[in-house]
């Protein structure tokens, strides 16, 4: 699973990247299913979180916003986190 963070109108330090990364391991029980992560953090006086997720036959596209930057990045992993059960549930349902 790769993933591509990108910082928009401000810069990541390594803190911030740590933690992103290390919220991306919730979503590890679907390594198998996930080509990768394209994740765009943008700050214009709040926090907006894109997040688009390629699987092995199809894509999901989550977004959220929060002010405070750990806040919105628990609240993306929440809803990031459906997105890839339910997307995991469907390719289990085609076999």
């Amino acid at each position: 699973m790769n993933i591509n963070l990108q910082a928009v109108k401000f810069t990541l330090d390594e803190d911030q990247k740590t933690f992103v990364h290390k919220k991306f391991e919730r979503i590890k029980y679907a390594e198998d299913l996930i080509v990768d992560v394209l994740c765009t953090i943008k700050f214009d006086k709040k926090f907006t979180y894109e997040c688009t997720i390629n699987f092995k036959g199809g894509t999901a596209h989550v977004s959220t916003e929060d002010y405070d930057f750990k806040a919105g990045v628990n609240k993306l992993m929440d809803v990031l986190d459906q997105k890839v059960r339910k997307e995991k549930d469907k390719i289990q349902a085609k076999k």
